[in-house]
C-alpha cells in the first residue's frame, strides 16, 4: 500500500506545482487584461450616466444619454448602417482576397518569398499614409483610376466624394491592407495533411473537389479565426474618416467610431461619447457571439467532433 500510495502523492504534488507555476506566469496577463480592458469598460459604462465636458465635476443624468442616442441623435442610426455596410463589404472582400492570394503563394513559384513579403507589406505601413496615398489614386481629375477609366471611355468617378461609392472605395483599401490574413491563411494551408490530398487523388478527385472537400474543411479553424479578427477590426474602423472623409459626403462614412471621436474630442461631451462607446461594445459583442454560435455548425477540428 505504501509503495503504491507514494508515487500517487508525488504525482499529485508535481501536478500542484505545475498548476501553481502556470498561474504565476499568467498573473501579468490577467493584470493587463483587467487594467487595460475590464476596468476601462466599467469606467466607460459608469461615465455614460454622466454629463461631463472633461473639466469640472461630472453631472449625473441617468439614462438621458441613452434616450438621446436612440431618439434624437440624427447620426446614430446612419452610423450603424454605414458601419455594418462597410464591415460586410470589407470582411467578405478581405476573406476572399486573402484566401486566393494565399492559395497562389502556397504554390512552388519563382520568387515566392519576395511575393509573400510584397503582399504582407501593406499591413505594416502607417494607416494614415496608406489612405492618403489611395486618395491620390481616387482623385477625380488626375488620379490613376480615373485616368484608366477615361482610357476605357468611362466617365470619371468621384470615389470618395460620392455617397454611392465612398464606402466600397474605403472597403477596397481595407481589403488591400489584409496582409495579416494572407499570412495566417498561408500557414494554415501548409498544415493541411498531404495524405488527405493523396487519398483524394487516388479516388479520382480533381483540383476543385480536393479544394472543397479536403482543403476547406481542414482550414475551417483558420477561416473562423480570420473571420472573427477581420470582423472586429473592420467594425472599429475610424482611420479613413479621420484621414479623408470626416464622415462625409453627408453621413455616408459616419462610422460609429468616428461619431464617438467627434462627440468626445470635437464636442467635448465625454459622457455622451461613453454612451456611444458602450452601445458600440454591445453591438460588437452581438456580432462576435453570432460568429461563435454559427461556428459549431461549420468549424471542424482534426481528431475531434468540432465542439
Amino acid at each position: 500500500m505504501l509503495s503504491i500510495g507514494k508515487p500517487d502523492r508525488i504525482r499529485s504534488k508535481l501536478a500542484f506545482q505545475e498548476t501553481r507555476t502556470a498561474y504565476l506566469f499568467l498573473i501579468p496577463a490577467f493584470v493587463g487584461l483587467i487594467v487595460l480592458t475590464y476596468l476601462p469598460l466599467v469606467a466607460i459604462f459608469v461615465l455614460s450616466f454622466f454629463k461631463w465636458k472633461g473639466a469640472g465635476t461630472p453631472i449625473f443624468v441617468g439614462w438621458d444619454n441613452y434616450v438621446r442616442l436612440f431618439t434624437t441623435d440624427p447620426y446614430f442610426i446612419d452610423s450603424i448602417k454605414v458601419t455594418c455596410y462597410f464591415s460586410v463589404v470589407a470582411v467578405v472582400g478581405s476573406m476572399l482576397y486573402s484566401l486566393i492570394i494565399a492559395l497562389l503563394l502556397n504554390r512552388k513559384i519563382p520568387g515566392r518569398g519576395f511575393f509573400r513579403a510584397v503582399f504582407y507589406l501593406p499591413y505594416i505601413l502607417p494607416a494614415v499614409a496608406v489612405y492618403i496615398g489611395w486618395a491620390w489614386l481616387y482623385e477625380s481629375n488626375f488620379g490613376l483610376f480615373n485616368y484608366a477609366l477615361s482610357k476605357l471611355g468611362v466617365d470619371k468617378v468621384n470615389f470618395i466624394a460620392d455617397p454611392n461609392y465612398v464606402v466600397p472605395s474605403l472597403a477596397l483599401i481595407a481589403v488591400w491592407l489584409s496582409g495579416n490574413l494572407i499570412v495566417i491563411f498561408l500557414a494554415g494551408l501548409q498544415n493541411v495533411p498531404r495524405v488527405y490530398h493523396e487519398a483524394a487523388e487516388i479516388d479520382g478527385a480533381n483540383v476543385w473537389r480536393r479544394f472543397v472537400h479536403v482543403t476547406l474543411p481542414c482550414m475551417t479553424p483558420i477561416i473562423f479565426y480570420n473571420l472573427l479578427m477581420a470582423l472586429v477590426t473592420n467594425l472599429q474602423i475610424v482611420t479613413p474618416a479621420l484621414a479623408l472623409t470626416n464622415g462625409g459626403p453627408g453621413n455616408s462614412s459616419m462610422f460609429m467610431t468616428y461619431l464617438m471621436y467627434r462627440s468626445a474630442f470635437k464636442s467635448a461631451n465625454f459622457g455622451y461619447a461613453s454612451t456611444i462607446s458602450f452601445v458600440f461594445f454591445i453591438i460588437i459583442a452581438i456580432f462576435t457571439g453570432l460568429v461563435f454560435a454559427s461556428s459549431r455548425k461549420w468549424v471542424f477540428y482534426e481528431g475531434g467532433d468540432g465542439k
